[in-house]
């Protein structure tokens, strides 16, 4: 499986995306009306091949509403992970109880959200495209930027998303949970946490130590100009250390 797109959840869209864009030099491809369905409205933003997302809720009672609610303010949302055949792992992972709130069935692409509640409190997507494609290739095609998302990745500053950093209380059976409907080993990283390696980088389990609870707590990306990144996040003071930043409260981890 791939990482593909990491969703944020922000409580108003324009100044999340100004901080996202503003601080990580990449730029909007796509805004999605279909989101309106959840109550939503959206920007998606080019990581090299793979995706950031910012939604924010229009209307009142919304699930994106209540989630913020619940973490206190803007912050991850949910994982995308891309596999060759989505369908049949819907159907393996319901097989294991697991239920699903949406799909999306279209020849070109195919979708999966997994209910929150039995995916340890964080929305999981799991997706495929055209019969075919290699999902390997870090240039798949992607409906949910549409088309032409190639011609807005901005690398001047940051390159590849590098992994995903989930928090919970009991990261251990997190990941176990994961590994489970994932069908992934759990291995440890260098600083012992949990991880389970993609094809691209690793989800890694870690304490919920922010008073936020379970959630999307972080992701690493690699940097082309470490400095430039710094700069820009200094002077919205979103700078946490040399290593990191908070933004759309998120930390991201510069690798």
């Amino acid at each position: 499986m791939r990482l593909r797109q990491i969703c944020l959840v922000a409580e108003e869209l324009a100044p999340a995306v100004d901080e996202l864009c503003g601080v990580l030099g990449i730029e909007v491809c796509y805004r999605d009306p279909e989101v309106a369905h959840f109550g939503l409205e959206n920007a998606v933003m080019p990581v090299r091949g793979n995706f950031l997302e910012i939604v924010a809720p229009v209307e009142p009672d919304t699930s994106a509403g209540r989630y913020l609610k619940r973490r206190g303010g803007n912050g991850g949302y949910m994982v995308i992970l891309q596999c060759p055949d989505a369908l049949a792992e819907r159907e393996r992972i319901a097989g294991l109880g697991v239920r699903h709130v949406y799909t999306i069935d279209k020849p070109a692409y195919t979708a999966t959200h997994f209910h929150p509640r039995d995916v340890g409190g964080i929305l999981l997507s799991i997706d495929s495209v055209e019969p075919g494609a290699d999902y390997t290739d870090p240039m798949c095609s992607w409906a949910p930027a549409s088309r032409n998302w190639q011609i807005f990745i901005r690398t001047g500053r940051v390159g590849e998303l590098a992994g995903v950093e989930l928090q919970s209380d009991d990261p251990a059976a997190f990941a176990d949970l994961w590994s489970r409907i994932l069908d992934l080993p759990v291995t440890q990283d260098e600083s012992a946490n949990p991880v389970i390696e993609l094809i691209n980088g690793p989800v890694r389990f870690v304490p919920a130590t922010d008073g936020r609870g379970a959630g999307v707590g972080g992701i690493d990306l690699q940097v082309a100009d470490r400095e430039a990144v710094l700069d820009a996040a200094r002077e919205r003071n979103l700078l946490a250390d040399g290593n990191q930043i908070i933004a759309c409260g998120l930390r991201i981890n510069l690798v």
